[in-house]
């Protein structure tokens, strides 16, 4: 049988423990920093949701290069956000239509968390697919 005084230890030890949630729970949303950081993301996700990630006409260099620049941007600011879903969607949009994805996939090795790189190599293989439909479906429109 377990003892009077061990089951008080354990539920002070809990009281400790869930007191202890309370209080930095409360000093986190009482933070103005806190809240902005909230704003913020909550911001960042909507635009997200609200823009397309259409692949442009791979054949006209300047709109590639801007979707390039706009992918990596948005997939870079996701992450820091903590949306790792979208923002792997992103990058893995940018190296789909990069110019030497070798390359930058290096560098993204080289500065993202393994986990999140595996996730951004699988994304990368799905929208490979979806680029290859993409670029028959345009080729079948110019013929």
């Amino acid at each position: 049988m377990i003892s009077k005084t061990a089951v008080s230890i354990a539920v002070g030890v809990a009281g400790l423990f869930v007191g202890y949630c309370f209080y930095f729970d409360q000093k986190r949303r009482s933070d103005p920093e806190f809240r902005q950081k909230l704003r913020e993301r909550r911001k960042a996700k909507k635009s997200a949701q609200n823009v397309s990630s259409k692949i442009p006409n791979l054949k006209d260099h300047e709109l590639v290069q801007k979707f390039f620049i706009q992918e990596v941007e948005m997939g870079e600011q996701l992450l820091s956000f903590g949306d790792i879903e979208g923002g792997t969607e992103h990058l893995a949009n940018a190296v789909a239509v990069c110019g030497q994805p070798h390359q930058l996939l290096q560098v993204l090795q080289n500065s993202l968390p393994p986990q999140v790189f595996h996730l951004l190599l699988q994304r990368l293989s799905a929208n490979g697919q979806k680029l290859n439909n993409y670029s028959l479906m345009t080729e079948e429109d110019v013929e």
